[in-house]
């Protein structure tokens, strides 16, 4: 382990970069199966719901591990925990390139979702780990920016892959999984040499002093918690159709090639960066001005769902960059709310337990995922246009803020007592 900066202040902002490097190798990582679509039909022919069904393979395990991987973080600590998870996925992603068949693909799906089922658990640690209540909305704005980073590097770089490297005589689609896959590996000597868990008489508390156990079972018992995961089903169902859908939607409503469509294509998710610094930067400066916890994530999370409905007038319009435009609105709204939802574990649950949580949050926002992506991949086997699909995902968020306002009054840190306490190791 790397000796500690003597500045806890610069080195907590470093951090934040850091997990944002590995979340933008993650979304980079699921964007690769979108963008390399129509290379890889070529050697493996399958329909929509093939697709939609590749793209639930990934998302169940993903949202599975989403609890598992929140609950290994807990037991093993943030550090040795993403070490691990990050190897398994980038192992997982390149393993796609291998694939010679639809099982092969499925299988490599399963385990990308496997391993990237942690990440995000491990950034909502580390950021509990590292910087105080005032300061965590902006660091996750920071880390969420990761996702934008990384969406808007793959579509120009899957671009170039496909239509200049076919090194060995193999498919360039396969390069695709093999580079991609091979940064995560780079990040991992980068992760283990670079981070530190902080002090033991920080936030945690001193080592060996009895915690209280919280366990699954208690945190569920709180209606804030179900409400927060519900929330997340609904709002994630729309972000993931946008994230794996908006290539094909691109070819199919436009047909355009993939050098056109990569051209363009990051443009909503840059919009989804900036949307990430804004919702955590807005929540923080309300903070930092006085308002409550819960009237500075409220207020910023209904200004990002006022967002999301521009996106079903899609359909009427015939302008390519009217579309990305209203696209851009949506990723923006979307990551702004998202950086507010995944700091609300951190609001609400002691550290000890906090990657749990954030595992069950990210498990309903998965599932959300699954149940629409299978309910347009089958609308589009059977002759539906993508305008279904797009009011539904337009409204989404704007239930969902009603969700947390009607059942979570007042966001605050939830009550916790047990009988039973554990020495800390």
């Amino acid at each position: 382990m790397s000796h500690a900066p003597s500045d806890d202040g610069a080195y907590r902002w470093m951090v934040a970069a850091l997990l944002s490097v590995a979340i933008a190798i993650s979304y980079l990582d699921r964007q690769t199966l979108p963008w390399a679509l129509s290379a890889i039909q070529v050697d493996i022919p399958f329909s929509n719901q093939v697709k939609a069904g590749l793209d639930s393979a990934f998302l169940i395990t993903y949202g599975l591990m989403y609890i598992g991987g929140g609950m290994l973080l807990d037991k093993l600590g943030t550090r040795r925990g993403f070490m691990l998870i990050m190897a398994f996925w980038s192992l997982a992603c390149a393993s796609h390139g291998l694939a010679g068949g639809i099982v092969a693909l499925a299988a490599s799906r399963l385990m990308l979702g496997v391993g990237e089922g942690g990440g995000f658990p491990a950034a909502t640690r580390a950021v509990t780990e590292w910087f105080a209540p005032k300061d965590r909305a902006t660091a996750m704005g920071i880390i969420n920016g990761g996702t934008a980073l990384g969406a808007v590097i793959a579509p120009p770089l899957i671009a170039v892959i496909l239509t200049q490297v076919g090194w060995l005589g193999l498919a360039p689609w396969r390069w695709v999984f093999f580079l991609t896959g091979g940064l995560g590996l780079l990040w991992t000597c980068w992760w283990m040499t670079a981070y530190r868990t902080p002090a033991a008489s920080g936030a945690g508390g001193p080592a060996g002093a009895a915690e209280p156990v919280i366990t699954l079972g208690q945190i569920l018992a709180h209606t804030e918690v179900k409400a927060v995961v519900f929330a997340k089903f609904l709002s994630d169902g729309a972000w993931y159709f946008y994230l794996f859908w908006l290539p094909k939607y691109l070819f199919d409503a436009f047909h355009l090639d993939i050098k056109t469509a990569g051209s363009i294509g990051w443009i909503p998710y840059a919009a989804s960066g900036l949307g990430a610094l804004v919702g955590g930067g807005l929540s923080s400066a309300l903070l930092g001005r006085g308002a409550s916890v819960n009237r500075a994530r409220k207020v910023a999370l209904g200004l990002s769902a006022a967002l999301m409905p521009w996106v079903m007038l899609a359909p009427h319009t015939q302008s390519v960059p009217l579309v990305i435009f209203l696209f851009s609105l949506a990723f923006f709204g979307q990551q702004s709310w998202s950086t507010l939802i995944m700091v609300l574990p951190t609001d609400m649950i002691p550290r000890r337990a906090v990657g749990t949580l954030a595992g069950l949050v990210g498990f309903g926002g998965a599932m959300g995922g699954v149940a629409l992506g299978q309910v347009v991949g089958w609308m589009r086997d059977h002759g539906y246009s993508y305008e279904p699909a797009l009011i539904l995902t337009g409204s989404m968020h704007i239930a969902a803020f009603i969700v947390i306002c009607v059942l979570i009054p007042n966001i605050k840190a939830l009550p916790f007592t047990h009988p039973h306490t554990r020495t800390a190791s």
